[in-house]
């Protein structure tokens, strides 16, 4: 094996958004460049791009072509990522590039994660030009999201440094489908990370994604265990794929034994889109049981998402059952958590809150991010 790189090298992005990445090495025989980033390990010629359309090889180095080129901006709920747990109520600058390293069917953001010309809707950011804008716009964090941020690890991995300079958190919303040889590096400088599990199936994800299951357990068990990041999970519930109760059941049961209880799981409503249009959304009642499936099994916080639901949408505390977070659909009313505990019974709440809920509501504010530069 010739090159091995692991951690990116240092240097500054050229004028058209790329840099050396890294995470790859070179075949045996020096005609390709590997990534070593996520489970796929595409093997690249010279000139190549790999499944994710993002990580090229160029003059025999694995480079990233969208480094500092997002989509765009927009401050949103932090509850819309979804995270329940994690400073409720607060304002998150959201913001994603193009491509995806997974090739899910049903993919609800396709015109981003499958997008081949980031330069048609591009915004230039660099690092520091968002962790400043967040804070000037009064987020409490920064979320990576729209498209996977696994495959475009060196822009994350600089924007969460430079927003934890400024007190800003960051918010990984991921596959978690990423190589053991880098999660420690992506996720050094990440605050808070939701998981998309799409499925408990090895079939699924073979056949629905273009992927495989046990990398994606595999990084959950990693996050729940050896890292500082909370963690939420995302189920998205479609029919005739992955509803069935028992498989449900057998995730559910999963989540407990391998995660522990305290992990919230978020069941959500599918909608036909992209190139899964032939199945009707997810009727009401099958994210009903799920919710009950999983609160059966023993987890602690269960919330059902892309729906009204207001019941099953709030927090109960696990030792008296009495709420102690409120939602209706973004907005937060009655918030009985104080450090970290119920008011009525003491009994921990796990997650991350200040002292008093934040009033961001249910807004949605586009941002020109040009403005801050």
């Amino acid at each position: 094996m010739g090159r091995v790189v692991e951690l990116p090298p240092d240097g500054v992005p050229d004028s058209q958004g790329t840099k050396v990445g890294g995470w790859w090495h070179e075949s045996h025989e020096g005609r390709r460049v590997v990534c070593d980033l996520c489970p796929r390990g595409c093997s690249l010629r010279p000139g190549d791009r790999g499944f994710c359309f993002v990580r090229e090889n160029r003059n025999g180095q694995m480079v990233s072509t969208t480094y500092g080129r997002s989509t765009g901006f927009c401050v949103d709920p932090i509850e819309k990522k979804p995270l329940s747990h994690f400073y409720p109520g607060t304002a998150v600058l959201s913001f994603g590039t193009a491509g995806c390293n997974l090739g899910c069917k049903f993919c609800q953001n396709w015109t981003m994660s499958r997008s081949r010309d980031v330069d048609a809707s591009c915004e230039v950011a660099d690092p520091q030009t968002i962790a400043r804008a967040a804070a000037q716009l009064g987020c409490r964090s920064v979320a990576f999201t729209y498209n996977d941020p696994i495959i475009w690890a060196e822009y994350a991995i600089d924007t969460a440094r430079a927003s934890r300079q400024l007190g800003i958190k960051t918010v990984a919303v991921t596959s978690g489908y990423i190589n053991p040889v880098a999660r420690k590096a992506f996720f050094q400088y990440i605050d808070a990370a939701n998981v998309d599990l799409k499925a408990f199936t090895e079939e699924f994800y073979r056949d629905q994604t273009g992927g495989h299951l046990e990398p994606v357990l595999d990084t959950l068990r990693w996050l729940a265990h050896e890292s500082d990041v909370w963690l939420e999970i995302t189920n998205l519930v479609i029919p005739r794929a992955n509803d069935s109760p028992q498989e449900l059941e057998r995730m559910c049961q999963w989540i407990l034994d391998e995660l522990g209880p305290d992990v919230p799981l978020h069941f959500s409503a599918f909608h036909p889109d992209f190139k899964m249009t032939d199945r009707w959304p997810t009727p009401m009642e099958t994210l009903l049981q799920a919710y009950e499936i999983a609160r059966r099994v023993g987890l602690r916080y269960v919330y059902t998402g892309n729906v009204s639901d207001r019941e099953h949408q709030c927090t109960y505390c696990p030792g008296c059952g009495r709420m102690v977070i409120e939602r209706d659909g973004y907005t937060l009313g009655l918030f009985e958590v104080r450090q970290g505990r119920c008011t009525n019974c003491r009994e921990p709440i796990a997650g991350h809150f200040d002292g008093a809920p934040g009033d961001w509501g249910e807004r949605r504010m586009p941002v020109r991010i040009t403005s801050f530069t």
